[in-house]
């Protein structure tokens, strides 16, 4: 297998892996209260969303801030990974904000992880906003090729004092399902 081919191998097999695993009871119990959020963090989506990133991003061995991912979430938000099987078959998983933690936080923190946002399109009204976030994810910040690239969906709230997320609904680009231009920087996206 060619190194593109073997990182989107692995990919798959993290995504098949989430999206068939038995849903852990979440530590964060719907309606309690997450941590308290950096005002710096959630006072625009700009910021919001920057700290999602930074928050999943880091070198091999470093422990993630995991109170910092619950302060920016709603306690009722949701978290969906959709895959596709070598057979075509669809796939999804979704978890809680401390799901995704007791599910992915190990293998990022062991492994290296680096993602960042490389497109956006983003749709307001109001107190509601919607984005496409295209990412591409890195095993180390000198890697000159992501080993994956796909859209995050944040669906994103203001309650009158910062921001929210509500909803983050991904998939990975594939072979057959390249991410379209309209949604990377530079390629006609907003």
């Amino acid at each position: 297998m060619g190194k593109g081919s073997l990182g989107s191998y692995l990919v798959f097999l993290l995504s098949l892996a989430l999206a068939g695993a038995t849903t852990p009871v979440g530590a964060q119990v719907e309606g309690a209260n997450p941590p308290a959020a950096d005002p710096a963090d959630v006072e625009s989506v700009d910021a919001i969303i920057a700290a999602v990133y930074d928050v999943i991003s880091g070198p091999a061995g470093q422990a993630r801030d995991w109170d910092r991912w619950r302060s920016l979430f709603l306690p009722e938000a949701r978290l969906i990974a959709v895959a596709q099987a070598p057979d075509g078959a669809g796939n999804h998983r979704v978890m809680t904000p401390d799901d995704y933690v007791q599910l992915s936080g190990a293998f990022l923190e062991e492994n290296g992880f680096f993602e960042s946002e490389i497109g956006r399109t983003q749709e307001d009204f109001g107190p509601v906003v919607h984005l496409f976030s295209a990412y591409q994810s890195k095993r180390t910040l000198e890697d000159a090729e992501p080993f994956a690239r796909g859209i995050n969906s944040f669906q994103l709230w203001n309650d009158g004092s910062r921001w929210w997320v509500l909803t983050v609904f991904w998939t990975s680009e594939r072979p057959d399902l390249p991410i379209p231009a309209k949604y990377l920087f530079g390629g006609g996206g907003g």
